[in-house]
């Protein structure tokens, strides 16, 4: 599987099918074919262009309903599920986090903030959505055995480095790919001592991607 950072929380997994996660970047216009689309939450950083791609997308069922209205086979589930879509599998994971349908007239309430342990090739990746650090991050480890945890380190609206860091232990994936970071300036972090620090204490390795690269796993 080849996953690919496009920016801010955005990542496509590449291998027998093509799923594309939290479909937004600052600049818009992602350039991708995916057979599947996830969204980890409503805000408008994440749920980003998913109604323009009118692909199978899977969201908690508040989200899910809001896409079907516009057009979108969205496929709805919710917190400990799990479902599979085109040989994919998808278990939604709890995140600490709010959500937000940020429509014309004040928005309304998305649902609650949510992960994916997404199973695709043989290959387990847990992307965390937006989340504070939390202590079951345990049982997601216990339970699914990610191989890959793509974890927020921005800090202010999600966990920062510190927390993350232990996140990364009590998911225990050999690879951790850092997200949510440097997309504006409130969220800048310099994570080079986060690699560091990882990397000496776990047997982590820590893949620091630029928007736009990729990595083999």
């Amino acid at each position: 599987m080849k996953i690919r950072w496009l920016g801010h929380a955005c990542f496509l997994l590449e291998g027998s099918r093509t799923v594309l996660i939290d479909p937004f970047v600052p600049e818009g216009g992602i350039e991708a074919d995916p057979d599947i689309v996830a969204v980890t939450h409503a805000h408008a950083d994440h749920l980003g262009e998913a109604v323009r791609f009118q692909k199978p997308t899977v969201a908690v069922n508040e989200i899910a309903k809001y896409l079907a209205a516009r057009g979108v086979p969205a496929e709805p589930m919710n917190i400990g599920g799990t479902i599979e879509v085109a040989g994919v599998s998808f278990t939604m994971t709890p995140a600490l986090h709010s959500s937000w349908l940020e429509c014309a007239g004040g928005g309304y309430y998305g649902g609650v903030a949510a992960g994916y342990v997404i199973r695709m090739d043989g290959i387990a990746v847990y992307h965390a959505g937006d989340t504070a650090l939390f202590s079951d991050m345990k049982l997601i480890g216990a339970l699914y055995h990610p191989d890959v945890a793509i974890l927020p380190v921005g800090g202010r609206f999600t966990m920062g480095p510190a927390e993350a860091m232990m996140a990364a232990e009590f998911v225990g994936a050999g690879t951790v790919i850092p997200m949510h970071y440097n997309t504006w300036p409130a969220i800048k972090q310099d994570l080079s001592a986060f690699k560091e620090a990882l990397e000496l204490t776990a047997d982590i390795r820590v893949i620091l991607l630029a928007p736009g690269e990729s990595v083999e796993v």
